[in-house]
């Protein structure tokens, strides 16, 4: 409302000094020229007739929110929308090698509604406190075995508070005789963890998996490549965001953010360390023989130092064409002691010594080119050449730089099927944070595209849909810049209000005054002055009337 009030203010000022002159002195021309102030004054009242009775702005639509449902065949499903923890196990371990007083999993978690909230009724589990080891797990309906079908694992995160330093990664826990959730800890096995975390300035997107080596049985991480997107804004921005790994049988995976694709590849060729090791590898035991030569430039041995070569030289030596400047006092220092200084009435000369005044620079200094001795200064020496070096020359029995002899690698295997894992039976957060209120929602692990996608629709859809219902239009968006910025509405009214009013003044007025380029001439007159007219200025004025009433007439400049 106030915009709007502005505006007309501003316009209505433009028009008073836009009518300011006019050349007509009779009664027969104001039936034939369209006066620009009635103009302005009409259009004022129209826009006022037509602006509406209150400025309250149209209700926000309303997205109602309804738990989802799979749609298909899935092997873990949670939306927290119960309220409850039921199915969730809380860990009561302790990490190893850490002090007692952080070393338990004490960390609270709690379902509860995010804040700021545009869906009632949207419940998630959260990360409640801070510095603390937080461990939850929970079992899947059945556990997964990789064979013919995709992985997919897709959930939700908000970092409502921003993120400090902490991650909100998840864990798919091996299948093991072993496995005891109420136990979860940072060393029980998984067999993927995915997910964001974030410490200091690096923002990452976590893709581990652990690969068994079929020769030694033992386990090893394989990370994924970075992506090359910036991940920054999904840690900082205080948005929900969908995170999805699909993982199919042919060694293909895809990361996906926001059902946008972020990082993709083949866990055959990228993956660090790889999956499948060398075929051979360098030879422990090679050394390299005494007499091999990596040298591939040598000092020419025929070349002999030129008999003018001085290596005594000096690289500096004094400007013997150096003058002194005139008012150079020789006979003063450039340092004399404190006239004001005094000695500390606790001084202990036998403790401290004699007292002396500190040094300051000489007063008498400040005015004259300088003081104390005056010394030429010093110049590069033409005539210094340095040590005398050989030039370097190529190396006729230069051999390569020595490498240990290539061996079959004893440890050498090949697993052309790495998407065929450890099968797992639960999903965990192993998490440690420095910021609260982590929220996680809509968790889900299936093998059909399909399926992920109608539950990131009905949980994280709807969230977008009511942030974005809940968002000001265009119109409000400027109003609140304006509302941080005010210089803004200088910017506003010169690129929206003014070229507005410019076209109406000039398209919907009978008569036209160039009144922006140039000043008008006064053309009203005075009784006394239209007595006292030429013969001439008559018939001209006389030809002017006669002109049609549609036409536009230009004043004269």
């Amino acid at each position: 409302m106030e915009l709007k009030w502005l505006l007309y203010v501003t316009l209505l000022a433009l028009g008073t000094l836009a009518v300011q002159a006019h050349d007509m002195d009779d009664d027969n021309d104001g039936d034939d020229v369209v006066d620009i102030e009635d103009d302005l004054d009409d259009g004022i009242d129209e826009v006022e007739e037509s602006k509406p009775e209150t400025s309250t702005p149209p209700p926000t639509p309303k997205v109602t929110y309804r738990p989802p449902v799979p749609t298909g065949e899935v092997y873990f499903a949670e939306s927290f929308d119960k309220g409850t923890l039921d199915g969730w196990i809380l860990s009561r371990a302790k990490k190893d090698d850490t002090d007692d007083e952080i070393a338990k999993y004490d960390g609270k978690w709690e379902v509860q509604d995010m804040k700021d909230t545009k869906l009632p009724g949207d419940k998630g589990l959260v990360l409640v406190t801070r510095a603390k080891h937080h461990a939850i797990s929970s079992k899947l309906s059945k556990p997964f075995v990789f064979d013919t079908k995709p992985l997919i694992i897709q959930y939700e995160v908000n970092f409502q508070n921003g993120i400090e330093c902490g991650g909100a990664y998840v864990k798919l826990l091996s299948k093991t005789p072993e496995l005891n959730l109420d136990q979860f800890h940072d060393k029980t096995p998984y067999t993927i963890m995915f997910g964001p975390d974030k410490c200091g300035e690096d923002y990452k997107l976590h893709f581990i998996f652990r690969h068994k080596n079929p020769k030694t049985g033992k386990y090893e991480e394989k990370h994924a490549k970075r992506p090359d997107a910036d991940l920054k804004t999904y840690f900082t921005d205080k948005k929900t965001h969908l995170y999805t790994l699909v993982l199919n049988p042919d060694n293909s995976f895809e990361i996906l953010v926001d059902q946008t694709v972020v990082n993709s590849g083949n866990l055959l060729n990228d993956m660090s360390p790889p999956v499948n090791p060398p075929r051979e590898i360098e030879d422990p035991n090679d050394q390299k023989p005494e007499d091999w030569d990596e040298r591939p430039k040598i000092p020419d041995p025929d070349a002999v130092k030129p008999d003018d070569w001085d290596e005594d030289a000096p690289a500096k030596i004094a400007d013997e064409n150096a003058v002194k400047p005139e008012g150079w006092l020789d006979d003063e220092p450039e340092y004399v002691a404190d006239p004001d200084a005094e000695k500390p009435e606790d001084w202990d000369e036998d403790m401290d010594g004699e007292w002396e005044a500190p040094q300051i620079a000489n007063p008498k200094c400040e005015t004259a080119p300088g003081c104390g001795t005056w010394q030429r200064p010093m110049i590069d020496n033409p005539n210094y050449k340095g040590k005398w070096k050989p030039p370097m020359i190529d190396n006729v029995n230069y051999q390569g730089i020595w490498k240990p002899r290539k061996i079959p690698n004893p440890d050498f295997f090949e697993d052309l099927e790495p998407f065929k894992m450890t099968p797992f039976s639960a999903v965990g957060l192993e998490l440690w944070s420095m910021t609260s209120d982590i929220f996680f929602d809509n968790f889900i692990i299936c093998t059909e595209r399909a399926v992920a996608d109608d539950w990131a629709s009905d949980g994280w859809g709807l969230k977008k849909a009511a942030d974005g219902a809940a968002e000001p239009g265009v119109v409000g968006q400027m109003m609140a810049a304006a509302e941080e910025r005010p210089w803004l509405w200088v910017v506003y009214i010169l690129t929206v209000a003014l070229p507005v009013f410019l076209v109406v003044l000039f398209c919907c007025s009978g008569k036209v005054y160039f009144f922006f380029l140039f000043p008008l001439e006064e053309k009203q007159k005075s009784d006394a002055d239209i007595g006292s007219a030429s013969q001439e200025e008559e018939e001209e004025e006389e030809e002017e009337d006669r002109k049609p009433p549609s036409e536009v007439r230009v004043l004269n400049l």
